[in-house]
C-alpha cells in the first residue's frame, strides 16, 4: 500500500513538474515596436503573421505596439540607451548606427535562401546580415487618370513621358489652377530627392551613377550639371506645392487624391499601404482614377530603362535579447513563399523575400499587373541615395536635394559645390 502512495506522489510530482515546465515555456514573451500604426494594410498583415506564429509556437508570446516612424525612432533612442529596448523592432537600412554601436543581433541563421541576395547585400554590415527586408520599393510616378486626359496630355503605351511632354504638362496644370505634383518632405529625410536620384541614375546609368554616390565621380560633371538644370526647370515652371517643405508625407498622399488633388505624386510603390485604406482612414476616394507611368525620360539618357529599388520596412533584432531562438524562429516565419504572396497581396507593393509576382491575386490584381508594366525591361539600382551615402555626404545630400533644392533655395551651382565639398573635393 505504501508502495502505492509513494508510486502515486511520485506520479504526481512528475506531472507537477512537467506542467511547470510547459506552464515556463509558456511564458516565453517577445516583444514588438513597429512603424505602420496608421498604414491599415501593413498592420493587419503583420498581426496575422503574429497569430499565426504563436498558434504554431503556442509557448510564445509576442507583444506589438504601434506607432509612427518618428514616435518610434525617439522611443528607440531611448529605450535603446536605457538597455530596455524590444527584442525585435523596425528599421531601415540605411540606419547604420545600430550596427557600428553593436546593437543589433547578427541575423545568419535566418533562412536567407528564400530572400532575394540584393536585399540581403543591403542589410549586410561588415559581413553579417541584420536585418529582415520585408518590404521593397520602386520610385513610381503615380497619376490622375481623369485630370491627365483633362490636359490633353497623353501618356504613351511605353507609359514614359519625355521632359517635354512632362513639362508641358506642368505648364498646363498651372494655367488651370492645378498643382502638377503633390510632394512634401516636412517629415522625412528622403521624398524630395526621388526628383533628382532618378534623373541622374537615367542620366549616368548604373555604374557611373554608382560612382557619384561614393564620391568617385564629380558632380561637377556636365552630365550631373545639365540633369541637374533639368530638374530645376520643370520646379522652377511650377512643378510642386507651395507647401512642400511643410507638407507631411501623409498629407501629400491625401493632397494627391482627396484634396485640393494633384495631377501626378511622385512616392515609393508602398503608396497602396495608405491610398488603398477605406476613405475614411485616409484612402483615395473609390474608383479613384489611379495610373501609374514611370518618371520622364531624360534627353541624353545612359539608361532611360534603369530605376531605383531598395528595401524599406524591415524587421531587426535586439541584440540584447535573452529570447534570440525565438527572434530567430519568428523571423523566419515571413521568410516563406505564402507569406511573401500573402504581402503581395494584402500589401500591394515588393518584398526582398522571394515571391512569384505572376502569380498574385486578389481584387488588386489589376492595379499590380499595372505596376508591373512600369518595370518591364527595367535595369534596376539596388538602394536610395541616403542608403548608400554615410556620414558628410549622406548629411549633406539629405539637406541639399530633399529641400533645398527642389524647393529652389538653393541654385544649380551651389549645390554641387556643397556635394564637391561633402566627398573632401
Amino acid at each position: 500500500m505504501n508502495g502505492l502512495r509513494m508510486y502515486a506522489r511520485a506520479l504526481l510530482l512528475t506531472a507537477g513538474i512537467a506542467f511547470a515546465g510547459v506552464a515556463h515555456a509558456q511564458q516565453v514573451k517577445l516583444t514588438l515596436w513597429t512603424h505602420w500604426a496608421a498604414e491599415k494594410i501593413k498592420r493587419e498583415y503583420v498581426e496575422d503573421a503574429i497569430k499565426r506564429f504563436e498558434a504554431a509556437n503556442p509557448n510564445v508570446k509576442i507583444e506589438a505596439q504601434w506607432y509612427e516612424k518618428t514616435a518610434l525612432y525617439a522611443a528607440l533612442k531611448t529605450a535603446l540607451r536605457a538597455g530596455t529596448a524590444p527584442d525585435i523592432f523596425y528599421a531601415e537600412p540605411d540606419q547604420v548606427e545600430y550596427m557600428d554601436n553593436g546593437l543589433l543581433l547578427d541575423l545568419s541563421p535566418l533562412n536567407w535562401s528564400a530572400i532575394e541576395p540584393w536585399a540581403k547585400e543591403i542589410w549586410t554590415y561588415k559581413g553579417k546580415p541584420y536585418g529582415l527586408p520585408l518590404e521593397a520599393w520602386t520610385v513610381e510616378l503615380y497619376y490622375n487618370k481623369k485630370l491627365m486626359d483633362e490636359l490633353g496630355i497623353k501618356v504613351p503605351s511605353s507609359l514614359q513621358l519625355d521632359t517635354a511632354a512632362f513639362t508641358e504638362m506642368i505648364k498646363k496644370a498651372r494655367a488651370r489652377n492645378l498643382t502638377p505634383m503633390a510632394l512634401g518632405v516636412g517629415d522625412r529625410p528622403f521624398p524630395g530627392a526621388h526628383l533628382t536620384h532618378e534623373a541622374l541614375l537615367k542620366k549616368l546609368g548604373t555604374a557611373d551613377y554608382g560612382k557619384l554616390l561614393k564620391g568617385e565621380l564629380s558632380w561637377s560633371d556636365p552630365r550631373v550639371v545639365d540633369t541637374l538644370k533639368l530638374v530645376r526647370s520643370m520646379t522652377e515652371a511650377g512643378l510642386l506645392p507651395a507647401t512642400f517643405t511643410t507638407l507631411k508625407l501623409g498629407e501629400a498622399h491625401t493632397y494627391f487624391h482627396t484634396n485640393p488633388g494633384a495631377v501626378s505624386f511622385l512616392n515609393g510603390s508602398w503608396y497602396t499601404s495608405r491610398a488603398f485604406n477605406p476613405p475614411d482612414k485616409g484612402g483615395q476616394p473609390a474608383k479613384f482614377p489611379l495610373g501609374v507611368m514611370k518618371y520622364p525620360a531624360i534627353p541624353g539618357a545612359a539608361c532611360n530603362e534603369c530605376r531605383t529599388i531598395a528595401v524599406g520596412g524591415s524587421y531587426v533584432a535586439n541584440a540584447g535579447t535573452k529570447h534570440s531562438k525565438e527572434v530567430i524562429a519568428f523571423l523566419n516565419s515571413f521568410a516563406q513563399p505564402e507569406m511573401a504572396a500573402r504581402w503581395l497581396e494584402q500589401v500591394l507593393v515588393q518584398t526582398g523575400i522571394k515571391a512569384d509576382y505572376a502569380k498574385v491575386g486578389g481584387p488588386y490584381a489589376g492595379y499590380f499587373r499595372e505596376l508591373g508594366a512600369t518595370s518591364a525591361g527595367a535595369k534596376y539600382y539596388f538602394g536610395l541615395p541616403m542608403q548608400k551615402m554615410q556620414g558628410k555626404p549622406k548629411e549633406v545630400f539629405t539637406q541639399v536635394f530633399n529641400n533645398a533644392f527642389p524647393a529652389g533655395a538653393i541654385s544649380v551651382d551651389d549645390a554641387v559645390k556643397q556635394m564637391n565639398s561633402a566627398f573632401g573635393k
